[in-house]
């Protein structure tokens, strides 16, 4: 399974022939200036809420790729859907088959509101599991008990994506007691960076992982590693 981080929270699987793109927000994105948008060929869109950050180049990866399928909670299959996007419901607790493995849609403490104020239903995450390997995607969120139920209820993970930039979702410090709650001690950072109030002392949040015994894994834009 490869992974290649694209900006603030978005994240390109890539297993075996099937790629997967999490919470595209590239083209705006100062950041993230060098990703060619019109160059992602993706089988998957994965969406863990309806924030504009999370949501803005949704249509334009779609138009891209017209058989992609966008899997999200029904409030936001829904909204896409009306716009012509092919798309699968899920909600929270639920798993579902498809052909790269399975996807579990778990908890996620935030808000979720669509760009035009729609409803965009209760924010989530995903548990990824394909093959042998699992990996936890938090979406945005706090710091949250329901993170305990993940070994319980998912396979082993190997990975687990986390935001670390504070202020709109947990910090680096709440990020290292959530990777104890789901027994994972390997986390890649995101939603970081992207905006002032997020800016992140990487030397300070890779130190306090390390002294931890546990790795943060913070990559540049573009940059990918494999599970």
């Amino acid at each position: 399974m490869k992974i290649t981080f694209l900006g603030h929270a978005t994240i390109l699987m890539e297993i075996d022939n099937t790629k997967i793109i999490v919470d595209p927000f590239i083209s705006g994105n100062e950041l993230a200036g060098h990703i060619d948008l019109d160059a992602i060929q993706v089988d998957y869109i994965l969406l863990t809420h309806g924030h504009q950050d999370h949501v803005l180049d949704v249509e334009a990866i779609a138009k891209n790729n017209p058989n992609a399928l966008l899997i999200s909670n029904y409030e936001i299959v829904q909204w896409f859907g009306a716009k012509g996007i092919n798309g699968h419901p899920m909600n929270h607790g639920g798993k579902y088959k498809l052909d790269f493995g399975t996807l579990k849609y778990v908890n996620a403490i935030h808000s979720s509101v669509l760009p035009d104020g729609s409803y965009g239903g209760n924010p989530g995450g995903f548990v990824v599991t394909a093959g042998s390997k699992s990996v936890y995607i938090a979406g945005d969120t706090a710091l949250t008990m329901d993170m305990k139920l993940i070994p319980l209820t998912s396979p082993t993970i190997d990975l687990a994506i986390m935001p670390i930039g504070d202020n709109f979702t947990m910090g680096y410090e709440d990020a290292a007691i959530a990777s104890d709650f789901v027994e994972c001690n390997r986390v890649l950072g995101c939603h970081y960076d992207t905006f002032p109030p997020i800016k992140l002392d990487k030397e300070a949040a890779t130190t306090y992982f390390k002294d931890r015994g546990k790795e943060l894994i913070l990559l540049e834009v573009g940059q990918s590693i494999s599970i």
